[in-house]
């Protein structure tokens, strides 16, 4: 069969390296792609903003499956419009995908189906905003209500810190001023995932990341540093315990509204004192979870999204390698700020060795160079037989890399290490 996939992140990468190696494939397109993806699946010239060409593609070139990597057309209905012309598509409805593109439809359904998370407020006024902080204070977490690539999220740890988080939402930001407030929540974090087809649910892997830009989880929040699969803090006991009171719910919970979740859930956990509680879900695999996730897969990854989409996740299970597979995220010099695109990457073509792939996510071709071209520019993931050498694998992967414009934190992994 031929499918398409749709993004162009270091997610893509690696969802087209599992991709690839299903006997189900007949040919992988990928729109818009980058370089480390066009060496797996043929990149189509498509505007994936552009619905009814994504849609005349498929018809064109006999696509079976399109598979929609990030959130941004899973907001925006991609996979509505590509069912109703008869094609089918992994992710979840345009109305489902709130669970990621409103914070405020999220916690709204949590308070309604009794799903552990944070007290909260949504406020689409300023003042009442401002007012709500400094009657309870801080520490407070402020929350863009809509997407934000990563970056809408403040843990204040003051008050002059929240009233300006709030400011910055008000001020457009992240687009439509609206915030969500929620108390602060202490305890270790983790990501759990599942597929679910609108009724079964599978669970898939967990997984820990590192949002902070800086070593010792120091600086400002960004979309992801590094990440390591499995968590070790997720013990058989907690899987089961939010597979049970967070996902499960949350599914019935759509289904129950008349739009059945079809995708996979990545929740976004907290473990506290009084058990795990929901942070915030996305809509979509993680990134650079999927980095982390797609090497230890040992199923058909394939086979898993089709079951998603027709229904049949009750029929199959899936397998994990039980290595620790880790990735190190390369960034450009400035990120999350403002970054210079265009530096040349050397060293992207020598064997790094069967444990190690180099996923592309921010890069560009020009001549016969790679290129920056973006903040997060390049995943190098490794496998090891514990976190340490899965660790020791990575950085001696990253060593490798000629590139000074590049940084890294150098600490990927420290907790599972520890």
């Amino acid at each position: 069969m031929n499918v398409l996939l749709i993004g162009s992140g270091g997610r893509e990468h690696a969802l087209a390296y599992a991709l690839v190696k299903s006997p189900l494939l007949t040919k992988l397109y990928a729109a818009p792609g980058n370089p480390g993806i066009a060496k797996l699946a043929e990149i189509a010239a498509l505007k994936v903003t552009d619905h009814a060409a994504v849609i005349e593609f498929c018809k064109s070139n006999t696509v079976s499956l399109v598979v929609v990597g990030p959130e941004a057309p899973l907001v925006a209905g991609l996979v509505d419009d590509l069912t109703a012309a008869g094609i089918k598509a992994f992710g979840p409805t345009k109305f489902a995908a709130q669970l990621e593109g409103s914070k405020g439809f999220t916690k709204d359904i949590c308070a309604k189906f009794n799903i552990p998370t944070a007290a909260y407020e949504r406020f689409k006024d300023e003042k009442k905003a401002l007012t709500y902080l400094r009657k309870h204070g801080a520490p407070i977490v402020i929350k863009a209500d809509g997407l934000a690539a990563g970056k809408g999220v403040t843990v204040a740890m003051s008050l002059p810190e929240a009233e300006a988080a709030v400011k910055d939402i008000f001020a457009g930001r992240f687009g439509e001023g609206e915030c969500v407030i929620e108390e602060f929540m202490e305890g270790e974090e983790a990501s759990f995932f599942a597929l679910s087809d609108g009724m079964n649910v599978l669970p898939l892997a967990t997984a820990q990341d590192h949002k902070r830009v800086g070593d010792g989880d120091s600086g400002p929040n960004t979309g992801g540093m590094g990440a390591y699969s499995p968590a070790p803090c997720m013990t058989d006991a907690l899987c089961t315990e939010v597979l049970e009171r967070i996902i499960k719910p949350t599914v019935k919970a759509l289904a129950s509204k008349g739009h059945p979740y079809k995708g996979v859930l990545y929740a976004g956990l907290i473990l506290t004192n009084e058990g795990p509680k929901l942070i915030e879900y996305n809509a979509r695999f993680g990134d650079p979870e999927t980095q982390v996730l797609m090497p230890r897969l040992r199923d058909d990854l394939l086979t898993l999204l089709l079951a998603s989409v027709d229904g049949t996740l009750d029929k199959i299970s899936v397998r994990w390698k039980p290595e620790t597979a880790l990735t190190v995220v390369l960034c450009a010099k400035g990120y999350p700020g403002e970054v210079i695109k265009g530096s040349h990457i050397n060293g992207l073509s020598q064997d790094f060795g069967k444990d190690v792939e180099v996923f592309h996510a921010g890069t560009a071709i020009d001549g016969e160079f790679i290129v920056a071209n973006g903040g997060r520019v390049l995943n190098v993931t490794a496998l090891g037989a514990t976190p340490k050498e899965a660790q020791q694998n990575a950085y001696a992967a990253v060593d490798k890399i000629d590139w000074p414009e590049g940084f890294c934190r150098r600490d990927i992994g420290w907790r599972a290490v520890d």
